[in-house]
C-alpha cells in the first residue's frame, strides 16, 4: 500500500486519496525532506518548494500539485529522476476571473468610474484570461488581448503587441512566471514598461509576484503616474513589501483563484491523474453544492441600477473587500510575524462559492440587470 503525503489544507484531499493507500496529512510547513522521506505520492500546494533538496533520497515517484502554477516545482530535477509530475492547469481560471469582476466593480465604486466603455488589455489568454475576457465584454469594456505564444501559434490578428496595450485604462496580468526563453515573464512588467502605460492608469496582477517589479509599481503609485493597482500576489510573499501594500487600491493574500469549486476541481484532476499513475479506478466522487437558501442572493428593492445590482450580486457571493481588510491587518503587526499571518489567511481561507452555485432574485425593476449577472454565471429568478 503506497504511502501518500498530502497538505493537509487541500479540501476533500485525505477523503480523495483515502481509498489509494495510507494517507499522511501534513501542514504547509510540515512538508519537508524528512517527512516525505518514506512517501511515495507528494501533493503540495503552492507554498511547497518541489525540488532535489526536497527529494533526494526519498521513495516519491509520483508529484502532483494542486495548482495551475508550475513555477514552485523543479521539474528538470523530477524529468531526471523519473517521477511523474502533475499540476492541475485551469482548475480555478473561475475563480479567478470572478476575483477579476469584484476588482472591477470595487475600483468603479471607490472611484466613481464608469467601468462600460473603459479598455482593458489582458495579458495573457489561457484559460484564466479567456474568462477574464468573458467577463471584461459582459461589463460592457474594450478589450485587446496580448499573448505572444498564442499569437505565433495561431496567426490570430486579435492577438496584439504588448505596446498597443500601453494606452489601455486597466492592465490585467494572467501568465505563468518563467525566467528563460523569448517568452520570459520575470519582471515583465519592469519600470520602462509602467512607465509606457498611460497616465492614470490600473495595473491588476493576480498571476505571480514576480511579473510585476516592486519598486517599479511603488514609484509609479507614489508618483501618481499610475492612478491605482490590485493586487492579489506578491514579490517575496508570503513575506511581502508593505509599503507596497499601503499604496494599492485592493490588496489580497494570493486567493484569487481559491473558490472551493476551483481547490475540489484542482483535487480532483490530481486525484484521477494519482489514479492512471497506480493503475487504479477513481472511486472519490463528491457532491458539494449548496442548499437553496445558502445559494440565494437577494438584493435589495431600492437598488435599480443595473451596474449597483450587479455589484451588490458579486459583493454577496464574494467579498473581495473583507480579503483586503484581513490582509492590512498585517500593517498593525510586528515585522517578524507577517509571514506567519500571510501563510495563516491562505491556510485558513474561508468557503467561497462560485457564481454558478449562487440564484439572484430580482424584482421586477431589477430586470435590466439580467443580461450583465447571466454573462458572470449567475442563475436567476424573479420576484412575483
Amino acid at each position: 500500500m503506497p504511502t501518500i503525503v498530502v497538505n493537509k489544507h487541500t479540501p476533500a484531499v485525505v477523503e480523495a486519496f483515502s481509498h489509494l493507500g495510507k494517507v499522511i496529512p501534513l501542514d504547509t510547513l510540515e512538508v519537508t525532506a524528512e517527512n516525505v522521506r518514506d512517501a511515495d505520492l507528494l501533493i503540495v500546494r503552492s507554498e511547497t518548494k518541489v525540488n532535489a533538496q526536497l527529494l533526494e533520497g526519498s521513495k516519491v515517484r509520483f508529484v502532483g500539485t494542486v495548482t495551475i502554477g508550475t513555477d514552485h516545482v523543479d521539474e528538470a530535477y523530477l524529468a531526471s529522476k523519473g517521477i511523474t509530475f502533475v499540476s492541475a492547469p485551469g482548475s480555478n481560471s473561475n475563480s479567478v476571473a470572478e476575483y477579476i469582476a469584484a476588482a472591477l466593480l470595487t475600483w468603479s465604486h471607490r472611484t466613481g468610474n464608469s467601468i462600460a466603455g473603459k479598455t482593458i488589455g489582458i495579458v495573457g489568454v489561457g484559460n484564466v484570461g479567456s474568462k477574464v475576457e468573458r467577463v471584461a465584454r459582459t461589463l460592457g469594456m474594450n478589450v485587446i488581448l496580448n499573448d505572444p505564444p498564442l499569437a505565433r501559434a495561431t496567426g490570430d490578428p486579435k492577438y496584439r503587441p504588448l505596446e498597443e496595450l500601453y494606452d489601455a485604462d486597466i492592465i490585467t496580468i494572467h501568465v505563468p512566471l518563467t525566467k528563460s526563453g523569448i517568452d520570459a515573464t520575470f519582471h515583465l512588467f519592469d519600470e520602462e514598461k509602467i512607465r509606457r502605460m498611460k497616465k492614470g492608469a490600473v495595473l491588476i496582477n493576480s498571476s505571480r509576484g514576480p511579473v510585476v517589479e516592486t519598486q517599479a509599481l511603488i514609484s509609479a503609485l507614489r508618483e501618481q503616474h499610475l492612478s491605482n493597482s490590485i493586487l492579489d500576489v506578491w514579490e517575496g510573499e508570503p513575506i511581502i513589501n508593505t509599503d507596497l501594500l499601503r499604496l494599492v487600491l485592493i490588496g489580497t493574500p494570493h486567493i484569487a483563484g481559491y473558490s472551493l469549486d476551483g481547490k475540489l476541481n484542482a483535487c480532483r484532476m490530481v486525484y484521477e491523474a494519482a489514479c492512471r499513475f497506480l493503475n487504479v479506478e477513481p472511486k472519490w466522487n463528491v457532491d458539494y453544492s449548496m442548499s437553496p437558501d445558502d445559494a440565494r442572493i437577494i438584493i435589495p428593492s431600492s437598488i435599480t441600477e443595473p451596474i449597483d445590482v450587479v455589484r451588490t450580486a458579486v459583493q454577496q457571493a464574494y467579498d473581495i473587500e473583507m480579503d483586503d481588510r484581513l490582509l492590512r491587518q498585517i500593517l498593525t503587526m510586528d515585522a517578524a510575524h507577517h509571514k506567519a499571518y500571510f501563510m495563516k489567511l491562505r491556510a485558513e481561507y474561508r468557503i467561497r462559492r462560485e457564481f454558478f452555485n449562487r440564484t439572484v432574485i430580482l424584482y421586477p425593476s431589477q430586470r435590466s440587470a439580467e443580461t450583465i449577472l447571466k454573462g458572470l454565471g449567475f442563475q436567476i429568478a424573479s420576484v412575483h
